[in-house]
C-alpha cells in the first residue's frame, strides 16, 4: 500500500509516523509535545530543523522545533492586556504559563508543549492520517488567560508527496471568539549552505515593525517577492498574499533544486518569515492574523481579524512539499 502509518516510542514519547512510500516521504508527530510534527524525511533527508537534543530535553527547556502550533495568539502581544469584543482581558503571569520574548512580551500562546489526545490514526488509499484533539475549555489556567470556551482538532495527513495540516476550532462560547492562531515551522534545506538559500513570498504588502516587533501601521508595497538570505536577517510580516486558482498562497524556500513549498489556505491571511542570520533554518509561518492583532483591531488599525460566531466553527489548512535536488 502506498500510504502507511505506524507508532513507535522515541525518547519516552509516543510518536506517530505517516508515510507516502511512492514519494519517499515520512513525517513523525509527537502528540504529547504540542502535537508537533518534528521530523519530515524525504528520501532519507530531514527538512524540519530541531536542536541536537532529545525530545524530553527540548520539552524541558521549552525550545521551539519542528512545526509548533501557536494558540490562542500566534505572535506577540504588546502588553499584558488584550481586547476582544470591546472588552479588556488581563494576562496573569503568576499562573506560570506565559511564554515571553526577549522584551518580556507575551508570545506564542499557551499550547506549544501541551499533550493532545489521539482520536484516530489510519491509512488508506487516500493517505495516511492522524487526528488529535485538545479540550481548551477543560484547562482552568488556560481559560484564565483566554476565557473563551472552545475545542481544537488537528489533522496531519500525508498525501501525494505533501504534508497537510488542518486545524478546526469549535466554539462553546456565547460570545464571538477572535482567531489569531498560526504555525511556526522550522524548515531546513539538507546538504546546502544557508547563504545560498532564496525565498519567494507572493505578497503585495509588507508591514513595518517597531523595535518591539509590533506593527506600526506603516505599510509598504512589496516590489520583489524573491529574497536571497546571504547577509540578511529576516523577521518580517506580509499581508495581501497572492493566491492561485485553489486560493492557496504558495511560498517557497530553495537552493538549486532542493527546496520546500508551503501552501497557505485562504484563512491564513498573513505570512511571517523568520530567518536569523547564522542559523540553519527558515520559518515560513502561516498566520490567521498579524502580530498583536487583538489590540490593533480594538484600536481600529487592523481590519483583518477573524471571528468564530457563538457555537460556530473555524477551520483551515496549510501544506508542505519538500524536494531534494540531485
Amino acid at each position: 500500500m502506498r500510504y502507511t502509518i505506524d507508532e513507535i516510542e522515541q525518547d519516552g514519547f509516543r510518536t506517530i509516523r505517516l508515510a507516502d512510500q511512492e514519494a519517499d516521504l515520512c513525517v513523525s508527530v509527537a502528540p504529547e509535545i504540542g502535537n508537533n510534527a518534528f521530523e519530515m524525511l524525504h528520501r532519507g533527508h530531514d527538512f524540519l530543523w530541531r536542536p541536537e537534543a532529545s525530545l524530553s530535553s527540548l520539552r524541558e527547556k521549552k525550545l521551539l522545533f519542528g512545526i509548533p502550533f501557536l494558540a490562542p495568539w500566534a505572535n506577540r502581544l504588546d502588553q499584558d492586556r488584550y481586547w476582544v469584543n470591546r472588552t479588556p482581558y488581563l494576562i496573569n503571569r503568576e499562573l506560570g504559563n506565559i511564554r515571553e520574548d526577549p522584551r518580556n512580551q507575551p508570545i506564542h500562546g499557551l499550547l506549544i508543549f501541551e499533550p493532545w489526545e489521539v482520536e484516530s490514526a489510519s491509512a488508506d488509499a487516500a493517505g495516511a492520517r492522524l487526528v488529535c484533539r485538545y479540550d481548551f475549555t477543560a484547562r482552568p489556567k488556560f481559560m484564565a488567560q483566554f476565557p473563551f470556551a472552545h475545542q481544537l482538532k488537528m489533522t496531519h495527513m500525508v498525501r501525494d508527496g505533501r504534508l497537510h495540516v488542518s486545524v478546526r476550532i469549535t466554539s462553546q462560547s456565547d460570545e464571538p471568539i477572535a482567531v489569531a492562531v498560526g504555525f511556526h515551522p522550522y524548515f531546513t534545506l539538507p546538504n546546502t549552505n544557508r547563504d545560498d538559500w532564496a525565498i519567494e513570498v507572493p505578497a503585495l504588502t509588507h508591514l513595518a515593525l517597531n523595535n518591539d516587533k509590533i506593527p506600526t501601521g506603516e505599510r509598504t508595497v512589496v516590489s520583489n517577492g524573491r529574497l536571497r538570505l546571504r547577509g540578511i536577517h529576516l523577521d518580517d510580516v506580509y499581508t495581501d498574499l497572492i493566491r492561485n486558482g485553489s486560493q492557496h498562497a504558495e511560498m517557497k524556500a530553495c537552493c538549486g533544486n532542493t527546496g520546500i513549498r508551503v501552501g497557505f489556505g485562504p484563512k491564513y491571511s498573513v505570512a511571517v518569515v523568520y530567518a536569523p542570520e547564522g542559523r540553519n533554518f527558515i520559518c515560513i509561518e502561516p498566520m490567521a492574523a498579524i502580530t498583536n492583532a487583538f489590540n490593533l483591531a480594538h484600536a481600529g488599525s487592523y481590519e483583518g481579524l477573524q471571528y468564530i460566531a457563538p457555537q460556530g466553527r473555524w477551520e483551515e489548512e496549510f501544506w508542505v512539499e519538500p524536494a531534494l535536488g540531485e
